[in-house]
């Protein structure tokens, strides 16, 4: 039996093959999922020790509105219809602000790979009393795509087509997304020296 209604999260900076998988396995599970966006804007980023590289602007290239354009013509191009799926903001760092966008009374889906994974489980969990299910827990080095590696690949002129939904692709060439990122990530090389 589904649950009627499940909510997942992720930065999605940006929308990948495997986010896919994640976004639509949580889907399977629920007859409505709400979808989450992390850090959806400057001042809902914050620095964590484990996760340093979270709250670079490189890491953080893509606004909200161009996240939530990406997840939702993916995910109504992989045949999910609009009607089953709502997209808010999930400001993780400030688990207080959760409930001002996301139901208390819903199925919280997640993926664990890395160590703020399992902070992540905890903190909704343990802090925040949610019904949460894991869908995998999968060691780091078995994870796959990354996001970090695709702005790389952008980055260095190399091939990443692959790697992302159709729509993800011709939405970030037309609109020279790909071109930000290479610039974020030039900018903060230079500085590094």
């Amino acid at each position: 039996m589904k649950d009627k209604l499940g909510v997942i999260h992720g930065r999605f900076q940006l929308l990948h093959n495997d986010h896919m998988k994640y976004l639509l396995a949580g889907k399977e599970r629920c007859e409505h999922l709400i979808i989450g966006i992390c850090n959806p804007e400057q001042d809902l980023t914050k620095y964590t020790s484990n996760n340093p590289h979270r709250s670079k602007k490189s890491s953080n290239p893509l606004t909200y509105f161009e996240r939530m354009e990406c997840i939702k013509y993916s995910l109504i191009e992989a045949g999910v219809n609009q009607a089953e799926f709502d997209i808010v903001p999930f400001p993780i760092n400030f688990p207080e602000k959760i409930f001002n966008y996301a139901p208390l009374n819903a199925k919280y889906y997640m993926t664990i790979y890395d160590q703020w994974g399992e902070e992540k489980l905890k903190m909704l969990q343990e802090d925040l009393k949610l019904d949460v299910e894991v869908l995998w827990r999968v060691p780091l080095k078995d994870k796959g795509i990354s996001a970090s590696d695709i702005r790389k690949n952008i980055q260095e002129g190399k091939e990443w087509k692959q790697y992302v939904p159709n729509f993800v692709y011709h939405y970030m060439v037309e609109n020279q997304l790909d071109k930000r990122i290479k610039a974020l990530l030039d900018e903060e090389e230079d500085k590094r020296g």
